[in-house]
């Protein structure tokens, strides 16, 4: 098996992301469908599950926990905090050290387990220096509740910050073909600090897969509705680009979702990816990259393809972009 470092665990190069069993792209199956596609998951030899106390506002990690808590030995368990519930019951960034110590708490409790393995600030919280958020994980890694500390959606200099205060484990990023903003300083600072590289969203939500052709067809309540390279025209240019993929995963013997998982796997040795489904046929399939090899004229006819140049729109609309602290340009 494929196994990578990732702080002081060893894992496939593919985790889970649970998220969509939660939330995020309209419906979630329900609880039994959910329970049967994360065992299925520890069948195949998924080891690491990647939750959050977002999604579904805990009810992922009452699933992630209730579902995995006889295989909790086998697994690495990650969790992020940073976003919560406010006063009002919406969503709310907050990065003060006493929020983040309540947070874990509860996901503790949720999750079913005396420690998270892999606890991650899922955003900076901008009115708090990143010294401060990072103090108060660093506090819980003391107290045996977490062990160790990651990063999502970040720039390199905030790393580095982080960094300085506790050695990180991992970040977490969108990166695929068509998200490419963690090649401008991310992952040079990932590698400079010894740090583990987690693409979230490796199959650009879906659109690598070749599976969507008609974003109308998204549940009212799909996150995709809100993202501009899903809309009008950005959508219809980016979907010409399907046609070079397809052609190039046929040659490779391969599913287009499984080529786009091998290029990113072939792109670093301290990079795991983390595609999440709610089929677990795609689940079977996504495993399926770990075979697909790569030569390099293959995975420069990729990246030729499918590159900040050739995809239309921005990743996010504004008021998401600006809660972001990864580089854009």
């Amino acid at each position: 098996m494929n196994l990578r470092k990732l702080g002081p665990f060893q894992v496939p190069a593919l985790g889970l992301g649970c998220m969509s069993l939660s939330h995020a792209y309209g419906t979630p199956p329900g609880p039994d469908q959910a329970a049967k596609l994360l065992l299925a998951a520890l069948d195949l030899g998924y080891t690491l599950f990647d939750t959050a106390a977002l999604y579904g506002f805990g009810a992922n990690e009452n699933l992630v926990g209730r579902v995995l808590k006889e295989r909790r030995r086998d697994i690495v368990l990650a969790s992020k905090c940073g976003i919560w519930k406010n006063a009002e019951g919406l969503r709310e960034i907050d990065g003060r050290p006493e929020i983040l110590r309540k947070t874990c708490e509860e996901s503790l409790t949720r999750l079913q387990t005396e420690v998270i393995d892999l606890y991650y600030l899922h955003r900076w919280d901008k009115r708090i220096p990143i010294e401060e958020s990072i103090g108060g994980l660093a506090d819980l890694v003391k107290e045996g509740k977490i062990r160790t500390i990651g990063l999502s959606e970040v720039s390199a200099d905030t790393i580095r910050r982080a960094h300085r205060v506790h050695p990180i484990a991992a970040v977490q990023t969108e990166y695929s073909l068509w998200t490419r903003n963690a090649e401008i300083k991310v992952l040079e600072a990932c590698r400079d600090l010894d740090i583990t590289f987690v693409a979230f969203s490796p199959l650009a939500r879906a659109f690598l897969t070749g599976t969507l052709r008609d974003p109308s067809l998204f549940e009212p309540k799909d996150l995709r509705r809100n993202m501009p390279r899903f809309q009008g025209e950005n959508f219809a240019r980016n979907l010409k680009l399907l046609d070079g993929l397809q052609a190039i995963a046929a040659q490779q013997g391969c599913s287009m979702g499984q080529l786009a998982l091998a290029w990113l796997l072939a792109k670093s040795e301290r990079l795991i990816a983390i595609p999440g489904t709610t089929k677990q046929s795609h689940l079977a399939e996504n495993w399926g990259a770990l075979e697909v090899g790569l030569d390099a004229p293959t995975m420069a006819r990729l990246e030729a393809l499918i590159n900040p140049s050739t995809v239309h729109g921005p990743r996010y609309g504004a008021a998401t972009q600006a809660e972001i602290d990864t580089e854009v340009e």
